[in-house]
Parts: structure tokens; C-alpha cells; sequence
């Protein structure tokens, strides 16, 4: 059975006196435990891991930094790295590769963000891409929806919300404190009228593209899982239609289900 123990939600307005005061805070203790922090820490993973274990708490390190420059920069990253439309900078549990590789994806990097892409590229071969975190938490630009995969004879179960032209994917967006199971299991029986064996769910794939109805910029997150299930298929609650499509209805479904349908494709599932 998949819980996944964390969850996501979006951040939360804080006081700007107690952001000011914890910042302040986080800059003495960096000052004064820091260097000790660091010399201790670099003695302890050679004594248990070698040399090895150095290069790992280095590259912890600058995972750090880099989601740090994320935040500190984000607003000078954003006029200097990415056009207008782009996916932005600054999520604090993001590293500045990672909303670099998002932009790429997107075509959004000036001329000044593609070079420096280019020239990570020449020390780790498409570091960007690579670096893409699909488990940051979500933000005003990061929508997190989970789908389940149904697929019968080559052919994917979808459906069509009432007033809509597009088919999706059937599932939906988590709740506060949901895991991905109980998310889905939520979804499809509010859906699609039928339970999910959550002990057969098995993980497919997450994937992101620009979310319909939305912003330039603003992505959809799909987490997708297959499982069974108990019940029999009923459109139900905004649901006006099902559909069993193969992959040359691609054009009928949103863009990141399109990116569900060639990995489909290419593993022989779809037709």
C-alpha cells in the first residue's frame, strides 16, 4: 500500500516583523555555529565515509546554497533569466537549477539564462533538465494534481468535466495533509463512482506542463499511479462524459496528459 509520509502545501502569509526577526535570528546562528558546524562535519564523514563521504556532504552543501540563492536572488533572476510568461523564481524548496531547467522546458530563458545553462551543460550534460525537482512544494506557480491510469485493450480511461472541450485524466488535487493515496481514492470515487484498491496501486510517473486556464508560467504537477478497483464506472459529481481514447486522440486532452500519452505510447500501453 503508498503512503507517502509528506505532503505539500502552499506557503502562508507571515508577519513581516516575526520574517524579519527569524532572519536575523538565522544569520547569527549561521555566524556563530557555522564555521564549527562545518569543520566538525567534514571530520565526521571522512572518520565514518572517507573521501567519499566529504564529497557528499560538499554536494549537500551545495544543494543548500543554491536553494538559498533561489530565494535571495530570485527577483533579479527573474528580469535577468527568464521572459515574460516564464516559470518564476524563488521557491524556497527549490535549487536555482532546477526552475532554470523548468524555464528551459518552457522556452523562457533570455539570452543571459541560456548561456548559463550552456555552460552548466559543459560541466554535467544537461544539468538543468536533471535537476528538476518534482517534489518541492507547491506554490501559486505549481499546481499538484495526482491521476490514475486505466488503460483496457491499448485504450486510457478519461473524462470531461461539464462545459469543458478537453478530456483529462481522471483524479484531482490534494488536500491538506492527503497522501497520494488517499487523494486519488478521494478523487476517482467522487468521479467515477468506484473505490481504488489501494493495495494495487504502482507508481507510473510525474510529469509537468503548462496547466490549461491558466497564467503563462503556472504549471500542472501529475503524480500517476494504476490500480485496480471495486464499483462499476459512473460518471458522477462534474463529470459529464467518460471516454476510452487511444493515442492519436492526443489533441483532446490537456497538455501535460499529452506527455502521459507518449510515455504510454512508448512503453508499448497505449495504441
Amino acid at each position: 500500500m503508498i503512503f507517502k509520509k509528506r505532503t505539500y502545501t502552499a506557503d502562508k502569509k507571515v508577519n513581516p516583523f516575526i520574517g524579519a526577526l527569524l532572519f536575523l535570528i538565522s544569520i547569527v546562528l549561521i555566524l556563530v555555529t557555522g564555521p564549527l558546524g562545518f569543520v566538525y562535519g567534514i571530520l565526521h564523514t571522512f572518520v565514518t565515509k572517507g573521501i567519499r563521504g566529504i564529497g557528499e556532504f560538499f554536494l549537500k552543501i551545495a544543494i543548500s546554497v543554491d536553494q538559498l540563492g533561489n530565494v535571495l536572488m530570485q527577483h533579479l533572476l527573474n528580469v535577468l533569466w527568464m521572459k515574460r510568461g516564464g516559470y518564476k523564481f524563488g521557491n524556497r524548496d527549490e535549487t536555482i537549477s532546477s526552475a532554470l531547467g523548468r524555464n528551459k522546458k518552457l522556452g523562457t530563458l533570455t539570452w543571459q539564462g541560456r548561456l548559463i545553462d550552456k555552460i552548466l551543460d559543459i560541466i554535467d550534460p544537461n544539468h538543468s533538465l536533471n535537476s528538476i525537482d518534482y517534489y518541492i512544494e507547491p506554490s501559486q506557480n505549481i499546481i499538484d494534481k495526482l491521476a490514475w491510469i486505466h488503460i483496457v485493450d491499448g485504450k486510457i480511461l478519461v473524462a470531461r468535466n461539464r462545459g469543458r472541450d478537453k478530456f483529462y485524466i481522471p483524479g484531482g488535487k490534494r488536500e491538506i495533509g492527503e497522501s497520494d493515496a488517499q487523494t486519488l481514492f478521494r478523487e476517482i470515487q467522487e468521479e467515477l463512482s468506484v473505490e481504488i484498491e489501494l493495495a494495487t496501486m504502482q507508481f507510473i510517473g510525474i510529469f509537468e506542463a503548462q496547466a490549461d486556464s491558466h497564467k503563462p508560467g503556472v504549471l500542472v504537477r501529475m503524480t500517476c499511479y494504476s490500480a485496480l478497483y471495486r464499483g462499476n464506472l459512473v460518471p458522477a459529481s462534474e463529470i459529464e462524459e467518460m471516454a476510452w481514447l487511444n493515442y492519436d486522440d492526443s489533441e483532446k486532452v490537456s497538455e501535460v496528459d499529452t506527455l502521459i500519452f507518449d510515455v504510454l505510447k512508448e512503453n508499448g500501453k497505449l495504441i
